[in-house]
């Protein structure tokens, strides 16, 4: 099924239908897939089987206004973007997300038909990562929609990594590359305001298809759990990226009472956001450190794991953990030192 398929429009009113038949309505294609699914959508509570595996359990929540703008973000893409977030964190702990609740306040002037193109869009990613939505809550909003989504999985005892492990020279490590999402954003932003001074112009957003699916339709750090589990890799700390490198890699270096070092050459940007970034003007070293939302990992691991991993194009050493007395820098390409300072994106300040 595609993000992008389209269905003739019939408009009912969501308060024609009641709590529970709209949750019905939106749910009813749910299948779950898990055999420690014991009950699901249909009770007061979901009910688990336990493993003998940590349990993991975040949530998070989107806002309209604050953490996303529906002049620019399909409800398909934003109802995928919500699971995947979630997942993010999960992958963080370096465990596997399994279940789901999502809840949503939306005001009256969203229909039924908006509400299930946006839990189309959460089905798929529920399905793309083998999870099953399993409750969740409607209710009113006199201030646009917002989502709540909790996610819970789980990660073998001996494999869970915490920000709080790093150790002086081990070394920091980066999947994927990073400041698409922001530069995304950007380009998003951009188009808005000129459609808003002119209405009969069409956005550009040729040849950006990647800097855009990064904003609208991220994908969490999934595969690179199996990758490191398949390597025997168990990172020292680890922790997703959603608010920029340096603000991640501080976050690593507090809990683990530790200092960390990043140089700048060494930094994974994407070819085609350097180009963009140029063209806002902006420094894309800058779009990695303090963009947010690329939801890849930053982690650490000790030196002797450093032969694994060193020929595998999924991962880059972006510098290394020192004694907490040398403090936290960037180190230019030029070789001068700088502080490393969070300038990340602000989740409680409207964008």
């Amino acid at each position: 099924m595609s993000l992008t398929d389209k269905k003739d429009i019939n408009i009912t009113p969501i308060s024609s239908l009641g709590e529970f038949a709209l949750i019905d309505k939106l749910t009813n294609s749910f299948k779950t897939k898990h055999k420690e699914t014991i009950k699901g959508i249909g009770d007061d509570c979901a009910v688990f089987d336990s493993l003998k595996n940590y349990k993991l359990l975040s949530t998070d929540m989107l806002v309209e206004g604050v953490h996303f703008d529906l002049s620019y973000s399909p409800l398909k893409h934003l109802g995928y973007k919500s699971i995947a977030v979630n997942v993010s964190d999960i992958c963080a702990m370096n465990g596997i997300a399994t279940h789901v609740t999502v809840s949503i306040a939306a005001s009256n002037r969203f229909s039924v038909e908006a509400l299930e193109e946006l839990y189309l869009g959460i089905d798929l990613a529920c399905t793309k990562y083998n999870i099953d939505l399993v409750g969740g809550d409607t209710t009113s909003s006199l201030s646009g929609l917002i989502i709540s989504v909790s996610v819970y999985g789980s990660v073998k005892k001996k494999n869970i990594s915490y920000r709080s492990g790093a150790k002086p020279n081990d070394l920091l490590v980066v999947t994927g590359d990073l400041g698409a999402a922001y530069l995304g954003l950007q380009l998003l932003k951009r188009e808005k305001e000129i459609f808003k001074s002119n209405p009969t112009m069409q956005p550009d957003l040729t040849g950006n298809d990647y800097a855009l699916e990064r904003q609208l339709k991220p994908e969490p750090p999934s595969k690179y759990i199996k990758i490191l589990n398949d390597l025997k890799i168990t990172p020292t700390a680890m922790i997703d990226i959603s608010d920029g490198l340096s603000s991640e890699a501080l976050h690593i270096a507090k809990a683990s009472n530790v200092g960390v070092r990043i140089h700048e050459e060494k930094i994974p940007v994407d070819y085609t956001i350097m180009n963009l970034a140029n063209e806002f003007n902006l420094n894309p070293i800058f779009c990695a450190l303090s963009g947010g939302e690329d939801y890849e990992l930053l982690f650490s691991i000790n030196q002797s794991d450093y032969e694994k991993i060193k020929k595998d194009p999924d991962f880059t050493i972006v510098g290394y953990v020192t004694d907490i007395s040398e403090g936290n820098n960037f180190i230019a390409n030029d070789g001068s030192i700088h502080p490393l300072t969070a300038q990340g994106w602000d989740g409680t300040k409207e964008q």
